[in-house]
Order: structure tokens, then sequence, then C-alpha cells
């Protein structure tokens, strides 16, 4: 009998059973909710602080269109567009979880901005790393690519998102990070690794929402908020003004901008 835990996938090209557009129909169906679309354009906020942000600010309303089981979708006008937004969907599972029912109720851009260690600082002290590849230490990449392939930001996207770097106040640099499940388990040796590897950031979700993006061949684009070192200091996990929620605005509308030129 074998040991091993996970199958040896080899049917990426197959489709899936379980499809999330089936999922959104029976969840309408249970909360008698309309057949209609979210915004086109989706933020992912795993650590919430945005969420809680623009609620306590009187700027964001339930989204009454979004049908998925475990969360809330609120939405809120960012640079004269509807944005829509889903806080606290903490790693790779869940985010692509929340991802894949989003692409499939309307969404055709997909934002993330979560807060990550900092591996390797980047130069000048940047605030916000724009993630162009991630090392895959999750699992749920593995469902969507094969384990040998890297977990890339979409060249075109790449492209659109390097202009952001010629606006010193988004404080935004290009780098990889390292996407782990398991945070507490972010030992010595695999940091050193992550050092040689020139990795800026440890994070929870961007190495499996690449890996969606390009087998489902969707925008999504990923930025790692460098807000602490796992702890090693005293006064860590400082975000700035409001959590950190006014820089990332700021920035995921630049985002929009130059996604529209």
């Amino acid at each position: 009998m074998s040991k091993n835990l996970l199958f040896d996938k080899q049917d990426y090209e197959e489709e899936s059973v379980f499809k999330p557009e089936n999922l959104l129909r029976e969840a309408r169906r249970q909360k008698s909710l309309p057949e209609c679309e979210i915004p086109d354009i989706c933020l992912l906020d795993p650590d919430g602080d945005i969420v809680t942000y623009l609620n306590r600010s009187g700027r964001a309303s339930v989204n009454r269109c979004w049908a998925g089981y475990h969360t809330t979708m609120h939405e809120f006008e960012l640079g004269g567009r509807t944005v829509g937004i889903i806080g606290q969907a903490v790693g790779a599972s869940f985010a692509v979880l929340v991802a894949e029912q989003m692409f499939a109720s309307g969404c055709e851009l997909l934002v993330s901005i979560t807060s990550a260690g900092t591996i390797t600082p980047p130069p000048d002290g940047k605030q916000f790393i724009l993630i162009e590849e991630a090392l895959r230490d999750e699992g749920t990449s593995c469902h969507y690519l094969p384990p040998g392939k890297p977990a890339l930001l979409n060249r075109e996207l790449l492209e659109n998102m390097k202009p952001l770097r010629s606006h010193p106040e988004l404080s935004v640099g290009i780098g990889k990070s390292w996407t782990t499940d398991a945070p507490y388990r972010e030992t010595a040796s695999a940091i050193e690794y992550a050092e040689r590897q020139q990795v800026n950031a440890v994070e929870m979700e961007a190495a499996a929402l690449y890996a969606f993006a390009e087998y489902r061949q969707q925008q999504v684009v990923c930025f790692a908020h460098l807000t602490n070192t796992m702890a090693r200091e005293t006064g860590d996990f400082e975000k700035g003004l409001e959590n950190g929620s006014i820089a990332s605005l700021n920035l995921v509308e630049k985002v929009i901008e130059n996604i529209n030129r």
C-alpha cells in the first residue's frame, strides 16, 4: 500500500465535475438571490483591513449579486469604477475558491493585496511588491499546473503594471514571493533557500492564484504588502495609516488606470 498522501495528477486537461457556476446556481436558489453579475473588477483582501476601513468610512455596501456560501462581497467606488471586494480569504485554497466563484460571477480582473513577511528587502525600501513569480510551496496550484511549471504573472499584465514603479508615492517594486500554506513552518533553512532564489516576500496566496489564472486564462494581479519579519522583532506587523488601507486603495486605483489604457 502506497504511503503517498497525494495523487500523482495526470489529468490537467480534464474538466472538473464540480463547477463554480453550478454551485452558484444552487446558492442563488437557496438564498433567493437574483441572477446578476458582480463588478468586473474585484479585490481580494486576505487581511480584511481594507474591507473594515471601507465599511467604517461608509464607502462600502453589500453586493446583492454575490452568491458565494462562505463569504460576503462588498462593493465601493474607486476612480469612477465600481469594485467588488472580499476580505479574509486567507490561504491558497480559500483564495482560489473565491477567485473561481468571482470569475464565474462576472469578474474580469482580480487584484490581490496581502500582508507578507520580508525575506530579501527590495531596493529603496519599497512597501509593496508586484509579484512577478511565486515559488510554489502549497498544494492548490498543483491542481491547476504540473509541479514543474513556474507560477507567473501574465506577461501582458506585467508590462501593463511596470509603470507603477514610476509613482514614488505608491512605493511599488517588482519581485518574487514564496507562497506557503504552513506559515508556522517557515524554518531557517527554508528562508535561506528563498534568499538564494532572490525571493523578496513570503505570503500565502499568489502561487495558487497565478496557477489558476494561467489555467483558466483569467486576469489576476498579486501584490505583497511588506509588513513584517515573521514576528522576529517587537513592533512587527505595522501597516501604516488605516492599517495600510489607504495606500492599498491608491495602488489599486493606479492598477485600474493602467489596465484601462
